[in-house]
């Protein structure tokens, strides 16, 4: 384990050295040291406030994928099951696939005003495209023959969706999960930055106005660091387990 991240620890602090050489080098207001960085951080841990808005973004974050993933994976097993299905709303899939998330977001804030209903549904509407063709795709890749198998030994409902139908779709709920928490963390912040008092995206865009290029760091970075360990600790542990029964790397 230790050995597995030691390449990863020297290429940060190569990335930390590279930064801080360029601070030093530049002396310009717009390139933060990592000290300052590092004063910054500091300062609004303290103040409770870098705590504060990181909950409030985790917050969002975990709710619009939550819906994001129930209601995009349900699209997606039905256009996978049935080619009519599909080919009807396949137009529809590319329609919202392709429209900007910033329109999306104005739209939702127009009709909904600026709440938290509003920012929320925001996201989820932005990222349930991109889940429901990642799960359309999983369906349509179910093996026919295990569906022999599980019909021979009787196993039908839940039994058949349990120990049949899921273990196939792990490896596309997982790519799901891992793809789907890097976009919508960037949509909310965008959401936050449009039309909330609160959050990271909140935070940034003050301190843009202040030009206080270190405090935006700290939030940024943060929040960076929060979506790597959720990635390390459980998606890609996750990701190995769903893999593991087809003899797939990870």
């Amino acid at each position: 384990m230790i050995r597995s991240l030691r390449v990863p620890f020297l290429s940060i602090c190569l990335l930390i050295l590279l930064w801080w050489g360029g601070a030093l080098l530049l002396q310009s207001r717009y390139l933060p040291s990592p000290l300052d960085v590092a004063r910054a951080f500091v300062s609004e841990l303290t103040s409770g406030a870098l705590l504060f808005h990181l909950g409030i973004t985790l917050l969002r974050v975990i709710s619009a994928f939550s819906i994001a993933l129930l209601i995009g994976t349900a699209i997606g097993l039905a256009l996978g099951r049935s080619s009519v299905i599909n080919q009807f709303f396949d137009p529809w899939l590319i329609f919202a696939l392709n429209l900007p998330a910033l329109v999306v977001i104005v739209f939702c804030y127009l009709w909904f005003g600026l709440t938290e209903a509003a920012a929320i549904t925001a996201v989820a509407l932005n990222k349930i495209p991109n889940t429901a063709i990642t799960m359309r795709e999983g369906r349509r890749a179910l093996d026919p023959k295990l569906d022999d198998v599980s019909f021979i030994y009787r196993y039908t409902g839940w039994r058949k969706l349990i120990h049949f139908t899921l273990p196939q779709l792990e490896p596309y709920l997982a790519a799901t999960i891992r793809n789907g928490l890097a976009l919508i963390w960037k949509i909310v912040l965008v959401v936050e930055l449009l039309g909330r008092s609160n959050g990271v995206g909140f935070q940034i865009n003050l301190f843009f106005s202040q030009f206080d290029l270190a405090r935006i760091l700290v939030y940024a970075l943060s929040f960076m660091a929060i979506i790597g360990l959720i990635e390390g600790l459980i998606i890609k542990p996750w990701q190995r387990h769903a893999r593991a029964w087809r003899g797939e790397p990870a």
